[in-house]
């Protein structure tokens, strides 16, 4: 028995059509980051590891009809997925293989509807999105965007009422992950006429969008590189703060996405401006360091915890 049919199962989720829709987002969610999805499955709670990957799914499907295409044709498709991502919440049924596991884990996990009509209100952001003019527009974009999108995924992840903070806590990780992404991402992004750098950040680096987009290695460059992943890196640092609102057999699966994030800025820093023609990542030696620490960490909790207590 694999370990995601033991999910499956630890899920309750015994329907075939459904755990072929699950199987099917669990396959695009592991092809996106997959340090992430085998944190999902390595050091999550069995029962809670397939609700996870539809919520996932979900959100990086909003994404990619948000950010691919020309602007007409973007328009038309999130406008087309909103109208029916809210016809299935209101009728609870849907056709698309992305919904239906989207539709049970919130039947499961009932808050998780809310924050789903909430990141539909803001979702267009992205849309919307023609650059930064200032760190404040870059703000903008996180409350109204980045950090909506992550809530998808860290309500799951505290049983009963969000905590007080806790929402400031996902937004200090969201923006130290949503910096790392935007400079990790530069090539890719500026292929596609995308610059998420604010302007005036450029402006005050002596940085031209010219000189980016032609892979300039020079003393500003390389600087305002540093300075972006300073900035991510400090809000990573301070982001560990949101594991204490965790039960304990979440705090693994959290540290280890932001460990990997913080891995994911130190091979950045090392690849300078060599990220203008293409994104970073760590070694594969060490995401599996991080990934077995913590779940040497899950199995020493286990052991010292009743199942019956642990999880809480």
């Amino acid at each position: 028995m694999s370990m995601w049919t033991t999910r499956l199962d630890a899920a309750g989720i015994q329907d075939p059509q459904l755990r072929d829709d699950f199987t099917q987002q669990r396959s695009l969610v592991a092809r996106y980051k997959r340090a992430a999805y085998t944190a999902v499955l390595l050091l999550l709670p069995p029962p809670l590891a397939p609700h996870m990957i539809a919520a996932t799914a979900f959100m990086h499907h909003t994404d990619n009809l948000l950010d691919h295409g020309p602007l007409p044709q973007r328009a038309a498709a999130y406008a087309a997925w909103e109208e029916e991502v809210t016809q299935a919440l209101a009728t609870g049924t849907s056709d698309h293989p992305a919904l239906r596991p989207l539709l049970h884990t919130g039947a499961r996990h009932p808050r998780l509807l809310g924050h789903i009509k909430d990141f539909l209100r803001t979702a267009a952001t992205d849309l919307e999105f023609t650059g930064f003019a200032t760190e404040s527009d870059y703000q903008h974009y996180l409350d109204r965007y980045s950090l909506p999108a992550f809530m998808l995924i860290a309500c799951l992840l505290v049983p009963g009422e969000e905590p007080a903070d806790y929402r400031a806590a996902c937004r200090t990780y969201i923006d130290g992950s949503q910096r790392l992404d935007f400079v990790n991402d530069l090539a890719e992004d500026l292929a596609d006429d995308r610059l998420t750098i604010p302007q005036d950040t450029l402006l005050s680096h002596g940085v031209t969008r010219t000189d980016l987009v032609h892979a300039k290695d020079t003393p500003e460059v390389r600087t305002l590189l540093e300075h972006l992943l300073q900035q991510a890196r400090t809000a990573l640092a301070a982001s560990h703060r949101v594991t204490e609102f965790l039960p304990p057999a979440n705090r693994p699966f959290v540290r280890a996405l932001i460990t990997l994030d913080e891995a994911t800025v130190d091979a950045a820093g090392t690849k300078g401006p060599d990220l203008l023609t293409g994104p970073a990542r760590p070694a594969v030696s060490t995401m599996l360091t991080i990934l077995i620490r913590e779940y040497r960490q899950l199995r020493s909790l286990r052991r010292t915890k009743s199942p019956e207590t642990w999880a809480a």
